[in-house]
């Protein structure tokens, strides 16, 4: 593991600094917990001064030197002091020799752990900040007692002084990938973030365990943590020193939290003594924290718990989760969790014998998608006679957690208890969710029609057929599925559940075939019944997601990914390990990126959703899909056909609904490799297939990718009765007219621009492209403008060019047929030449730095000029970054 980087900290950094070389600033004071990064921040702003600028002290106080005179600032004075000066004239003598060694500088005097200083060295850094050309910046520690003249420091107007809060998760994701050098996963991230509370060195010494323990893997160059924890002797004498020595009643009290957190202030104070309460608090152990209308008791930091549960005997932990469930208990289930806080306290103390409790609890895990827990509650309610019921809730949940096979055994351990109708419905159900999507018997749609059938209770009849249609959907059995979903929609015994499931199978259906506002309503509809379905199947959620994340994705509305990208599902999936939820979102949320050209977010976000998916052949094509799509737009042909063979490994025949997703990834993947015949021919034959299917929507965004492969006037489709065929600008303007929203008519406008090269509308295509923050595609029309009008030599040039800089400046590494057709190819020696003359070095410098002759530049500036289409130097800038790669090496 490599040393740690400096990561995030931007506003902080540059309000530091700012402090410092701002005409008008003053000093600042950073105040912070240790181990916040207070010390390093100060440490990275003193090495951003240029020296010829600024006379530059830093010194680290210690409570080593806070007893000796001038101790603190040992560094900085001559060993030897002047004879018989007081105390105020050695300060003017210190304050003299800073200002001779300045020589002229301004002086810059930063202090470390200033609450350390002793008392003449706080009064010579208040001397020092009253001078004239000086500026003192330095940190402090929360709830240390500071020395007089270091608090007189912005009591008296000199200095600022401002808290340093934690690192916000995004800073914290960012500075794990620079510690382990590769991407790591969200969920990871934001589980390590939040038990080190955004502190910088509890976060180092979480990781330095994890990795020393093997708890960190990384798959498919994503870094992932197990989430076990393995408390490092270091970091655990760092917790207990915070946490120092406890008296008997106050370590009852931290004991309580850890293991019940949140606690209910009235509900801890009937357990211990209010006086052991409010010491915890005083000792900043416990904070009080108001939720509602009651007062709720947390840990001061989650690595409290940590240590605290790790180091309390196993026989008083049970004693103290059973107390905790009996005093809930006393007082009565006042809200929603309560029944699970309950269950799993009699759990983990060997006090459960209440099935129908555990049963209830497991069913309220499971609609939180909290995996984990509600297989262990589930199973315990099946151990303590739960029978059927905890059997069929198991068996769906182990579904869930990709254990498959197990879920099979569990089910057919209680075929002797399908007494009735109702029981033989849900068995049939459940195991043909295990068979088809966990075991990819695609025979088990047949089966279930066959055993469905048998059944005499309508409603019963329903859900079964809810669960035909979807599966016949995912085979693409497409009329038998629509058919099937509007019977279940037909029967009024129908349960909300089955009527739900049949509901996302048509809005699926709909969204496919570009009836996008149809596909918004059955969608809505669903959603609007959430608390009616979501107790007995919370995994409807998924075909919701589906449904709607293809609706959203066809009609290009970004915006839309990212709500439900942000929504409480999401948030819920991510913490209770629900992976199809998490995955299949991380898909949409690649997507989103991708298209507004953030390839290293689009490329990071595949790679999680891989990793995440990679036990589960749901959706692991689809992901691996993506970032083959990806991969192709970076230009990185290798990794995009490795991603498309683990693509095509992965998927699963149960899924092959999903293959418009697919296949389309593989003529970007074509494309990639430079295989441009072989990209478009592979895309027509798509776009045939998916109007054969009536997928009008995705035969709309394939027949785009072709405008984009320059070939907008290829002939696709049958042959009409005139013996012509269609070409793809004109199947798309009469797609246009078919599918909802406003993007399939504006890609018709992109298709019939380029087919006629209007180089004007292409701009105005761009704009309204960008307008939708779809930035590649906008980046696209823009360049394919820009190349029109050098053939014309149209004065538009220069506009157009500065309109695809711009939009080239929002995107990642982006390399696109479409980008790479028009753009001006120079070589490695024009490149070098071009960049320092933008930079504005003149000829005879870039000829000093490269060897060359002034002539020899000038004479590469002239060809320059005339590859790019500029007049000279002043256009240069824009020019280079209106080329894909001006950034880095030759574009490819």
């Amino acid at each position: 593991m490599s040393r740690w980087k400096f990561v995030g900290r931007a506003d902080e950094f540059n309000r530091l600094l700012t402090a410092v070389t701002d005409t008008e600033g003053r000093g600042l004071f950073l105040s912070g917990t240790a181990g916040i990064g207070k010390s390093r921040l100060l440490r990275e702003v003193v090495d951003a001064l240029p020296r010829e600028t600024y006379a530059v002290w830093l010194v680290a106080a210690s409570a080593t030197t806070a007893a000796l005179p001038f101790g603190g600032l040992v560094q900085l004075l001559p060993a030897a002091q002047p004879p018989g000066l007081s105390p105020a004239g050695i300060l003017r003598w210190a304050l003299d020799v800073l200002q001779q060694q300045a020589a002229g500088r301004r002086i810059v005097l930063a202090i470390d752990d200033a609450h350390l200083l002793d008392p003449p060295s706080a009064a010579l850094v208040h001397l020092v900040a009253r001078a004239e050309n000086a500026t003192v910046i330095g940190t402090l520690r929360d709830g240390e007692q500071l020395p007089l003249p270091i608090r007189a420091l912005w009591t008296d107007g000199l200095v600022d002084n401002a808290e340093l809060s934690p690192m916000c998760p995004a800073d914290t994701a960012g500075l794990l990938s620079a510690i382990l050098d590769e991407p790591v996963d969200p969920a990871s991230a934001d589980r390590l973030g939040r038990l080190s509370a955004g502190n910088p060195l509890l976060l180092r010494e979480l990781v330095h365990a994890a990795v020393g323990s093997g708890e960190v893997t990384s798959t498919y160059g994503l870094w992932k943590w197990t989430g076990r924890l393995e408390l490092a002797p270091s970091l655990t004498e760092l917790i207990d020193t915070r946490i120092g020595q406890l008296t008997p009643g106050v370590r009852a009290v931290v004991e309580l939290v850890a293991f019940g957190e949140p606690l209910g202030l009235h509900l801890l104070n009937k357990a211990v003594e209010p006086e052991d309460v409010e010491t915890a608090e005083e000792r900043g152990l416990i904070t009080v924290v108001p939720d509602d209308r009651r007062l709720d008791v947390r840990l001061a930091h989650p690595l409290y718990g940590e240590v605290m549960r790790r180091n309390c005997p196993v026989s008083r932990t049970r004693r103290l989760k059973a107390r905790l469930a009996a005093l809930l208990q006393e007082v009565g289930s006042r809200r929603r969790d309560d029944l699970l806080r309950v269950a799993v306290w009699r759990l983990d103390s060997g006090t459960a014998q209440d099935a129908p409790m555990l049963l209830g609890a497991a069913v309220q895990a499971f609609t939180r998608y909290d995996v984990p827990l509600a297989t262990r509650l589930a199973r315990a309610a099946l151990d303590a006679g739960g029978g059927f019921d905890a059997a069929e809730l198991l068996a769906t949940i182990l579904m869930f957690a990709d254990r498959p096979d197990e879920a099979i055994e569990v089910l057919d351990a209680v075929v002797a208890d399908l007494a009735d109708d109702r029981r033989r419905s849900r068995w049939l159900t459940v195991r043909g969710m295990i068979s088809y999507w966990g075991l990819s018997r695609e025979s088990t749609v047949e089966e279930i029609a066959a055993r469905g059938g048998e059944l005499l209770d309508s409603a019963d009849q329903a859900r079964v057929l809810a669960f035909e249609a979807i599966m016949r959907l995912h085979r693409l059995d497409l009329g038998a599925a629509l058919r099937l979903g509007r019977t279940v929609l037909d029967r009024p015994a129908a349960s909300v559940s089955a009527r739900e499931l049949a509901r996302c199978t048509i809005a699926y259906l709909h969204a496919a075939q570009g009836q996008l506002r149809l596909s918004a309503t059955a969608v809505g509809l669903t959603q609007s019944e959430a608390a009616r379905w979501r107790t007995d199947m919370p995994y409807l959620q998924l075909a919701l997601e589906l449904a709607r994340g293809t609706r959203l994705a066809i009609g290009g509305d970004l915006a839309g990914i990212d709500a439900i990208a942000a929504d409480e599902f999401a948030d819920l999936a991510g913490a209770g390990d629900f992976r199809l939820g998490t995955g299949y979102l991380a898909i949409l949320q690649a997507y989103a990126a991708r298209l507004r050209g953030r390839s290293d977010a689009a490329l990071g976000i595949s790679l999680s959703a891989c990793a995440v998916l990679a036990t589960s052949r749901v959706y692991a094509g689809l992901a691996q899909a993506e970032r083959a799509q990806t991969a192709a737009l970076r230009g990185d042909a290798e990794q995009a056909a490795e991603a498309m063979a683990e693509a095509d490994r992965t998927h699963a025949p149960s899924m092959a609904v999903l293959y418009p997703w697919l296949e389309q990834a593989r003529g970007a993947v074509l494309a990639a490799a430079g295989d441009l015949p072989g990209a478009a021919k592979h895309l027509s034959a798509l776009a045939d297939r998916l109007r054969a299917d009536g997928f009008a929507g995705h035969e709309v965004h394939v027949l785009h990718d072709l405008v984009r492969l320059d070939q907008a006037t290829t002939p696709v489709g049958p042959t009409c009765s005139d013996g012509s065929r269609r070409t793809v600008a004109q199947r798309l303007s009469e797609l246009s007219e078919r599918v909802d929203g406003d993007l399939a008519p504006l890609l018709a406008r992109h298709a019939r621009a380029v087919a006629e090269g209007d180089a004007e509308e292409l701009l105005a295509v761009a704009d309204d492209l960008a307008d939708l923050d779809l930035v590649l595609w906008a980046a696209e029309a823009t360049a394919t403008a820009l190349h029109r009008l050098r053939e014309r030599r149209s004065p538009l040039v220069t506009t157009a060019r500065e309109r695809l800089a711009g939009l080239l400046g929002r995107c990642g590494q982006i390399r696109t047929p479409a980008l790479r057709a028009g753009a001006p190819t120079l070589t490695d020696r024009e490149w070098q030449i071009a960049r320092l003359a933008a930079d504005g070095r003149t000829s005879r410098v870039i000829a000093e730095r490269l060897f060359l002759s002034a002539r020899t530049v000038e004479n590469h500036l002239q060809r320059i000029y005339g590859k790019l289409g500029v007049t000279g130097r002043a256009e240069l800038d824009a020019a280079l970054r209106a080329i894909p790669g001006h950034d880095g090496g030759q574009p490819g």
